[in-house]
């Protein structure tokens, strides 16, 4: 007799496939790719991604040498990341539980990660007439109602 299947997560059958793309990289898990905003920052991944960890190797068997971090990191914000790199080390670690990276490399190049657009705020038109109807001593019409725009987006924030 047949045993009905249950559907599986989606994302039970991905990590599986991404696992030894993972594992190639050598990344022990893919939470550091996955889940590097949460770990490091909003302010550091938005400059810095992890490549790949490069673990070196031990003569003793039990003793497992921390790894090293590769990050492909955008030109200017460079040095930046390189200041950061004690914050960035420390908190693997501590998402870790244990001392998985000693230091960090950096590689300049452009990030893969696909940028959100900020969405533009629309602007109160009722408001910019408002405040482009205060302003008599202006005669160009299209001067008094970028102004009145302006207005309106300065007093929005």
């Amino acid at each position: 007799m047949n045993k009905p299947s249950h559907p599986k997560p989606l994302s039970a059958l991905v990590n599986r496939c991404l696992a030894d793309a993972f594992k190639r990289q050598g990344f022990t898990s893919c939470e550091l790719v996955t889940h590097w905003e949460d770990i490091v920052g909003m302010e550091i991944a938005t400059n810095a991604e992890p490549i790949r960890m490069v673990w070196t190797r031990s003569s003793d068997p039990d003793e497992s040498p921390p790894a090293t971090l590769v990050l492909r990191v955008e030109g200017p914000a460079a040095i930046e990341i390189q200041h950061q790199s004690a914050v960035i080390v420390e908190r693997v670690n501590r998402y870790f539980g244990w001392q998985a990276l000693a230091g960090i490399a950096l590689r300049q190049a452009p990030l893969r990660r696909r940028r959100t657009k900020p969405v533009r705020r629309v602007i109160d038109e009722a408001l910019a007439d408002r405040i482009s109807e205060q302003m008599t001593g202006i005669a160009d019409d299209g001067l008094r109602a970028a102004l009145g725009r302006l207005g309106a987006a300065i007093k929005r924030t």
